[in-house]
């Protein structure tokens, strides 16, 4: 099963002191439904490999995902759940190439674009950015449309990413999403861990409905 709840990093995030105190306890909060996503554009390779070597025994004993964004390889070595490809990654039908049966995400911005990924075999499709968020300042948000046209068109999971709050949980999942990305929403928070699980309650309150 595709987590639910996927706390995205930054390279601001993953250079705090206190990252991977943050990121085990976020891990924990979410379980099995819960995904930590290693994602940085000047991190070293053998620094994400640490990274995410060391929350390997939080991922073994809570189930929770590690994956690791654009670096196939790194997440090969460090026998990571995933892999996410960005739009700037080898496409998915390469990535498989080196990474086996390991799960792939894919990113998109157009509904073209998840269609191709999804074609191509990705797991899951990371679509946004659905609101207004400090991350893509210039760039309108594409709204819940987007999230409608992409699950209209194929059966392959939708995450979506950009400026979601907890509050838009439902609303997103009412337009069919498999789930939801975050970056400051859980990052920035005071407690990481008490925000990871505040989107996760939302989506269980969806499912109770």
């Amino acid at each position: 099963m595709i987590p639910f709840v996927h706390a995205v990093t930054t390279d601001g995030v993953l250079a705090r002191a206190d990252f991977l105190g943050r990121a085990r306890r976020v891990m924990e909060a979410l379980g099995p439904r819960g995904a930590v996503h290693l994602r940085s554009r000047i991190v070293p390779a053998a620094r994400l490999y640490e990274l995410a070597v060391a929350l390997g025994a939080v991922r073994e004993r809570t189930g929770a995902w590690v994956v690791i964004n654009d670096r196939v390889d790194v997440a090969c070595a460090a026998r990571a759940s995933a892999v996410q490809l960005t739009t700037r990654s080898l496409s998915v039908a390469d990535a498989r190439r080196m990474a086996g049966t390991m799960p792939l995400g894919a990113s998109a911005h157009a509904v073209t674009d998840a269609s191709s990924a999804a074609a191509q075999g990705a797991d899951w499709i990371v679509v946004g950015h659905v609101y207004e968020t400090p991350s893509h300042p210039d760039e309108p948000a594409r709204g819940l449309d987007l999230v409608r046209e992409t699950t209209s068109v194929m059966a392959t999971p939708v995450i979506a990413i950009g400026g979601i709050k907890p509050q838009h949980v439902e609303a997103l999942l009412d337009a069919g999403a498999h789930g939801v990305a975050a970056i400051s929403g859980i990052w920035s928070a005071n407690d990481a861990e008490r925000a990871a699980a505040d989107y996760l309650s939302r989506y269980e309150r969806h499912h109770r409905r």
